[in-house]
Order: C-alpha cells, then structure tokens, then sequence
C-alpha cells in the first residue's frame, strides 16, 4: 500500500515537471504589451496600445527564408464583478502577418484584419507598425455610458499553428519560438 502511494507521488512529481518544462514564458523573445490608454472618441471607445516585439535569432532566420510569421493581438473589454466572472462587453481580435519578399528585398506587414498592406525596407521599421496600435474602435459610448469602471485586457498571441508543418514541431519545442505576451488588463474609469 505504502508504494503504492509512493509510486503515484513519483508519478505526480515527473508529470509535474515535465510541464512546467514546456511553460510558455514570455522572456528574452517575447512580445511586451508596455502600455494602453483608452477614449471615447465620436460615440465609440477607442484603443491605443504600444506594445513591443522581440525576436529570436532563429526567427529572424526563418523570416528571412521567406516563411510568414502571424500574431493576434485579442482585446477584451470586461465589466469588473467581485462574486461573478467578469462580464464581457466587448471583444476585438486583430491579426497581422509579417513576411520578407527576398526578390523585393523588403518586409511586408498585412493587417489581416482590415486587409491593409504596408511595405518597409527594414524589419525595425515593419514591427514598429506592429507595435504602435492607434485608435481602435471598440464598442458604442451610447451602450456602456452607464459603466463607471471597465477592465482592458490585451494579449499578443504569436500563432505557431500557422507555421509550415515542418517548423511548427520545432516552434512547440524551442523557447525561441515562445513569441506571445501573457494577459495584461488595465483599469479604466470615466
């Protein structure tokens, strides 16, 4: 009885760290949401965020071999309740895909959202697109002009399922890949 109690402790314990060895960290390679401020502007509350990307050698590589790289940046507009889950009163989800056209010798960024394509020469300049969000619009003023306090939440999601088959079995594994930002959530008051 005893090792088998044992047994099941040793078991716990290897599953235990074997996970926490494929936790997603936001480290050296990350996208890093630094701040956001949100307005009402012509009856709608509008987002802007700045938010910084940080990429691997091996990325950068692999961008540079032609192979796009897409993100999500999710949004979320919550009303704060102490007993409950949070209500959501509003929810956006924009995607970007960066890619290097090697003949053109340059990085396109597209808003998959919007359909808006922009051509940069360099790739500090196409992640400083990417990092500059400006006037996103949210939800209606008229609907939430009772709210007092509302809670933002952003997360930058780096979307390693599109990856090519190939390179999307390394991208799980290696923390080089682990390209996304954890849930931020701000306070906002009128």
């Amino acid at each position: 009885m005893r090792t088998a109690v044992s047994y099941k402790l040793c078991l716990w314990l290897i599953i235990l760290l074997s996970l926490s060895a494929f936790e997603v960290n936001a480290g050296d390679f990350a996208a890093v949401i630094k701040g956001v401020q949100m307005d009402v502007r012509d009856d709608s509350y509008v987002l802007s965020a700045e938010i910084s990307y940080k990429l691997s050698e091996q990325v950068k590589e692999a961008l540079q071999s032609g192979v796009p790289l897409f993100w999500n940046i999710q949004i979320k507009v919550h009303r704060p309740r102490h007993i409950l889950w949070q209500k959501t009163l509003a929810e956006e989800t924009l995607r970007y895909r960066l890619q290097y056209h090697a003949l053109l010798n340059m990085y396109r960024v597209r808003n998959e959202t919007s359909g808006e394509i922009y051509n940069f020469s360099t790739l500090p300049a196409a992640l400083d697109l990417m990092s500059n969000l400006h006037d996103v619009r949210l939800v209606d003023w008229v609907g939430l002009a009772q709210e007092k306090q509302l809670l933002v939440e952003l997360k930058v999601e780096f979307d390693r399922s599109a990856l090519p088959l190939p390179l999307r079995t390394i991208a799980y594994l290696n923390r080089q890949w682990y390209l996304s930002s954890y849930w931020t959530v701000w306070p906002w008051k009128k």
